[in-house]
Order: structure tokens, then C-alpha cells, then sequence
């Protein structure tokens, strides 16, 4: 049996502080961030970017005035090495597909090591699948699901500045058992995976049209 197919949602870049996620983003894209807010439930924030209908950009962070959540924050931030990677600069770490079967599709993919769990943010109501580590699926290759709620996606409130993803490429020692994961979402089409010796981590990069021209960001 086929599982349900999922499209790209969004990127995430995690910084150790927004404001200097914000600046790094501003900085490469030449455009400002608007939008965005706080996750209670995570202990984080964000600012967001349209790349386009149905997909945007978001910059994550601990909220240093919000409280520690009682399980392991999204996207492995509670991690020391990656605080202290993302120190050095604001990283692409991940991506997020939505699907509208995500109790279907996240167990299916993740080995029923996987949780999915209602959260929100301001006006938002979504359905998240969490790793019951924080971790990130193939390095941050693999993308976290997400189920909207409503009939009205986040990118059509958000402000059109005229970037738009052009392509997602990832790097990773076993590239061909990340690409059978993202194969069975129906995700093909949306990340191309290439080899990378051990001595590398996996890596995440996205080449996006911006006003000031073609960036890659990563």
C-alpha cells in the first residue's frame, strides 16, 4: 500500500538568537523579515519569508523568554553542538512537507518513533510529528510533517517580496536511503540528494531568486 503523498512546506533556519537569524537572512536575500511569533508550547520564536504560494522561509530560535518545554525541543535545538555551531553563524538545518494525513504518513516513515502533536502559534492551528529526541530525520534531510488546520495556508497572510525557491539540495553518505524516504512521500521532485564522503555531515542547501539575484543559502 502507498502512503499519502506530502509537497515542500518550508525551510528552516536555526540561529542561536533571531535577531541574528533575521540579519543573516536580510544580509543574503537583501529583504527584510516580517511576520512570525512565539511557539509557547516549544520555547521558541520565529520570523517567516515567502518563497512563493504554499512555501516560505522560517528562522527559528530558543526564546530566551519563554519556558523549557517538558520534551526535547523541534529541530534538535536543545543540542549543545548545534548551539554551538549555529554561534558561529545561522544554518539551513531542515525542511518541513505538509500532508493532510499526517497520522497516516508519519508513522510510516519514521518507524512509529514519532509523535504527532497539536500546536499553535497566535491565529495558527497545526498538527506537528515530532521525533521523541528533538532529532532530525536523516540529518535534517528527511523533512518533519506538518498538517495545517483550516483551508487557508500561513504564506497567503505573508507579505510577497519577490523571492522564490528554486531548488533544494542536500549532501549525505547514504544518499540513496534518504531519497527512498523522500520518494515514498511523493517528494521527488522536491530535494535532489548527492553522496558525500564520512568525513562531512549531511548538509542542506537552497538556491532561492531574491530582488538582488540567484542566493544560496545553507
Amino acid at each position: 500500500m502507498s502512503l499519502p503523498a506530502a509537497v515542500l512546506d518550508h525551510l528552516v533556519v536555526a540561529a542561536y538568537t533571531l535577531d541574528q537569524g533575521m540579519t543573516y537572512v536580510q544580509d543574503r536575500l537583501g529583504v527584510r523579515m516580517t511576520g512570525g511569533g512565539a511557539h509557547i508550547a516549544m520555547g521558541t520564536h520565529n520570523r517567516v519569508l515567502k518563497l512563493g504560494h504554499g512555501q516560505y522561509l522560517e528562522v527559528i530560535a530558543i526564546d530566551p523568554g519563554g519556558r523549557r518545554p517538558d520534551s526535547p525541543r523541534w529541530f534538535n535545538l536543545d543540542d549543545s553542538g548545534l548551539q554551538g555551531w549555529l554561534k558561529v553563524r545561522p544554518r539551513l538545518i531542515t525542511w518541513v512537507a505538509r500532508t493532510d494525513a499526517i497520522d497516516t504518513l508519519a508513522p510510516g516513515i519514521f518507524n512509529q518513533h514519532v509523535k504527532v502533536r497539536p500546536m499553535q502559534r497566535d491565529s495558527l492551528r497545526w498538527r506537528f510529528a515530532f521525533t521523541a529526541d528533538g532529532s532530525m530525520p536523516g540529518g535534517g534531510l528527511i523533512p518533519h510533517l506538518i498538517q495545517w488546520e483550516g483551508d487557508i495556508h500561513p504564506t497567503e497572510k505573508m507579505e510577497d517580496v519577490g523571492c522564490r525557491l528554486l531548488n533544494l539540495e542536500g549532501a549525505h553518505i547514504d544518499p540513496s536511503s534518504v531519497q527512498r524516504a523522500v520518494s515514498s512521500m511523493g517528494l521527488d521532485q522536491a530535494i535532489t540528494i548527492q553522496p558525500v564522503s564520512k568525513q562531512h555531515p549531511p548538509g542542506l542547501s537552497a538556491r532561492i531568486k531574491t530582488p538582488i539575484g540567484v542566493v544560496v543559502l545553507g
